[in-house]
């Protein structure tokens, strides 16, 4: 607010006593240079409290988003020293009953929080929020125990197109399993791509990439996009480079160099014309050019398919759980007629969940623990990355 220099309560008094001598609303803004809106709010707050009402207001919150008075937070933990086989519903009517309208009653994930916090839960390990970093890298000494997966860098075509590479390699054997020319890095072109090369070269161990679409997601659960989901499904294990150390996928980019160079200089005119160079290229590194690191063998006499088959996507089941229940469309599951957000990338999965305290479910994607649900909050609180592991 553009006030003169002296008192702001000063400046208002004297505005107020404009307006109270008959002068109109508009020419006294002027005058002060502020808004009609900012005067009828001074005006409005002089008529209902008088001269006090012109003081400087406290900007200070009302209350704090997740702040706990220091009394209830020390009441919630005797309240769990006295019963302490009780769990976080049980103490929280307790608390409704003790404190009977003198405070506002958490919910029950926060006394839940609370507990957690001070070590009064049964746990495996600390939960947090998931902050997106790379997972342990494998060795891979045979063949399929690792791929590596990439998009090499877009470059234009002869027609004016953008050529886009996607790129798979056997870490061990160095060969070049597919170099696809496609017209962008959607998911539903790489889905193909995978399906034909599972279909043709079989299933790996693992599959290694960088933290960008459509390998991982940064806005999905734990960083996961559909594509790495239908990995998890086929059994396959996800490893991440960590952001920005592209030498952790070191012999794959040092192949994209060499495709670069060979393969891309000058480019094709058209997608077609530039699918048969990689072709090309994809024959005669993995058949015809001997490598140093393989003692001067090709890739193609060190590379044998995998033993595991393409045969489509396992059942899933949860016999450890106390049901199952299917991801919607929307990203979320349906549960006492509530609705709880878990991801769209989980759209179509069947998850496990099962009860470990009142009101409060933990979720399963196969053998991995997602998060706890809270019904009262009906949210999805996640917990260590359980695909960065290696397991």
């Amino acid at each position: 607010m553009p006030w003169k220099e002296c008192s702001v309560m000063e400046e208002r008094l004297r505005f107020v006593a404009r307006l109270l001598e008959g002068e109109g609303m508009s020419d006294v803004c002027r005058s002060f240079g502020i808004s009609r809106k900012t005067g009828y709010k001074i005006l409005q707050r002089y008529r209902a409290e008088g001269v006090e009402a012109l003081c400087d207001r406290s900007r200070r919150p009302v209350r704090y988003a997740n702040q706990l008075p220091d009394q209830i937070e020390a009441m919630i933990l005797r309240l769990k020293q006295d019963k302490p086989h009780w769990g976080a519903r049980k103490i929280r009517e307790l608390l409704v009953r003790r404190l009977a309208g003198e405070y506002r009653i958490p919910a029950i994930s926060t006394v839940h929080a609370v507990l957690d916090r001070h070590g009064l839960v049964a746990r495996s390990r600390q939960r947090r929020r998931f902050k997106a970093e790379g997972t342990p890298l494998s060795q891979a000494p045979m063949p399929n125990d690792l791929w590596c997966a990439d998009f090499k860098g877009e470059f234009k075509l002869g027609d004016g197109r953008y050529c886009y590479t996607l790129t798979v390699t056997d870490q061990a054997s160095r060969f070049l399993l597919t170099c696809e020319a496609l017209e962008s890095t959607r998911e539903t072109g790489v889905f193909r791509c995978f399906q034909s090369l599972f279909a043709e070269r079989g299933l790996p161990t693992a599959i290694r990439s960088d933290n960008g679409l459509p390998f991982a997601s940064p806005n999905g659960l734990y960083n996961l996009s559909k594509l790495s989901v239908w990995w998890l499904r086929l059994g396959i294990r996800i490893e991440r480079i960590k952001p920005g150390h592209p030498q952790q996928n070191g012999r794959h980019e040092r192949m994209h160099l060499t495709l670069k160079r060979e393969a891309t200089r000058p480019p094709g005119r058209t997608i077609l014309q530039q699918q048969e160079r990689f072709e090309t290229f994809r024959r005669e590194f993995n058949e015809e050019r001997p490598h140093e690191a393989l003692a001067m063998q090709t890739p193609a006499e060190r590379y044998a398919t995998s033993p595991r088959p393409y045969q489509g996507l396992p059942e899933l089941t949860y016999p450890m759980h106390d049901r199952d229940i299917i991801v919607t469309a929307c990203g979320r599951i349906c549960m006492h007629r509530k609705k709880i957000n878990i991801s769209t990338v989980m759209a179509g999965q069947r998850l496990g969940i099962k009860e470990v305290e009142d009101g409060i479910w933990i979720v399963s994607f196969m053998q991995y623990d997602l998060g706890y649900i809270d019904l009262e909050q009906k949210t999805l609180q996640t917990i260590d990355n359980p695909f960065a592991t290696g397991v």
